[in-house]
């Protein structure tokens, strides 16, 4: 395929692609991962358009030779992603502490989906809120803050409350040994948000895992998390591959399915160190509830499963039969009083059953002398906090 029918083959999508091969020609180095990042497209398409253009190499870092740039230089900047690019000068000191700051944080965990996020990324995320609504005296939530867009916010605006809820106790420590005033709190959002943080906020933001089930959860839990709601917002990051449309409209479904009205989409808004199959680069979405949205949010965590990551043992596509959880065959013989959990409703039906999420969140009123618990895989987490609920 020449580059003219790769072109053709993109259609109105193709400014991406002469994006590309206006870098390439500027006389610049670029690395794959780099190429990726800055136009925002997947590695695949990147790597069939380099397949196709005449490339000088420096170690992994390619260009268009200098006697042939004139031919494809095509100029195609833009802008519409960014709505606060300038004011990045002003910040560019910001910028450089995130930077350290998220270069010393705890490394992320491929089982829970992190990819960080680039320090611009993290502190355009805070200028766009101040931008966009009046934060002295009000209350951010991050539903999940492995970027440590926390921070940034607390640098910029530190007229404002800002809290986290994270499942990762790592970062909670790393947050708060950073002495900037961020209030955080350990959650695994599948069993719902601590108490103190449930109507909390005004604003909440989040960056979660890009399955239709993850995004579903953060953006449910984030909605618990206001306090105002009537002018509260939800901010939501979420990447699909240009190739993959089908993906992004089952995300966008789980979204219609909150009742939640779609204010704004910053294109491309969001960029990552990794995370090559989606372009490195997510929109930003700013979300409004209605009314309909809290009976909807009600419903849906009734009904959450806990595989909504893209890997490991907690991932959708990992996710095992109820009938496959392992000990079953020894439950009879423990003779528990009450089953904590998703048990199969075919097991000792006459026994009364709670949920994991109610015997975390507040006592049972019998007191029963054996329990049984079901805990699925990818909660070892929580286990100390099953133990002292027991």
């Amino acid at each position: 395929m020449t580059i003219d029918e790769l072109f053709a083959q993109a259609g109105v999508d193709g400014r991406r692609l002469r994006r590309a091969v206006a870098l390439l020609a500027d006389g610049r180095w670029w690395s794959l991962a780099d190429l990726v990042r800055e136009t925002a497209t997947s590695r695949r398409t990147i790597e069939a358009l380099l397949r196709e253009l005449p490339l000088e190499h420096r170690g992994e870092r390619v260009r268009i030779p200098a006697d042939q740039a004139k031919h494809y230089n095509t100029g195609t900047e833009s802008n519409i992603s960014d709505p606060v690019s300038h004011l990045m000068d002003i910040y560019g000191d910001t910028v450089a502490r995130i930077g350290e700051l998220i270069a010393k944080a705890p490394r992320g965990r491929h089982t829970l989906d992190h990819v960080a996020a680039t320090a611009d990324t993290v502190v355009r995320r805070a200028l766009l809120l101040g931008e966009r609504f009046w934060l002295p005296g009000a209350r951010v939530l991050c539903v999940g803050d492995h970027d440590l867009t926390s921070l940034a916010v607390r640098m910029i605006h530190p007229e404002a409350e800002v809290a986290v809820a994270d499942i990762d106790e790592r970062i909670l420590e790393y947050l708060d040994a950073q002495e900037l005033g961020v209030r955080t709190f350990w959650a695994d959002l599948r069993l719902g948000l601590p108490p103190s943080a449930r109507g909390w906020a005004d604003l909440a933001i989040t960056d979660p895992p890009y399955t239709p089930e993850g995004v579903g959860l953060f953006v449910a839990r984030a909605a618990e998390g206001l306090r105002d709601r009537d002018q509260g917002r939800i901010l939501l990051a979420y990447g699909a591959s240009e190739r993959t449309p089908m993906l992004a409209l089952k995300v966008q479904s789980a979204l219609s399915d909150l009742n939640l009205l779609t204010e704004a989409i910053f294109p491309d808004f969001n960029r990552y160190h990794g995370a090559e199959a989606i372009g490195s680069a997510a929109d930003l979405y700013v979300l409004r509830p209605t009314t309909k949205t809290w009976p909807s949010v009600a419903s849906r965590v009734d009904k959450l499963a806990t595989a909504i990551y893209t890997q490991g043992p907690q991932s959708v596509e990992s996710a095992r039969a109820k009938e496959d959880l392992p000990g079953l065959a020894g439950i009879e013989a423990f003779a528990p009083g009450l089953l904590v959990g998703d048990w199969p409703r075919d097991l000792l039906p006459k026994l009364p059953r709670v949920r994991l999420s109610t015997w975390l969140a507040k006592p049972y009123a019998a007191d029963p002398d054996r329990v049984a618990i079901a805990v699925p895989p990818g909660l070892e987490a929580a286990l100390p906090r099953v133990l002292l609920a027991s």
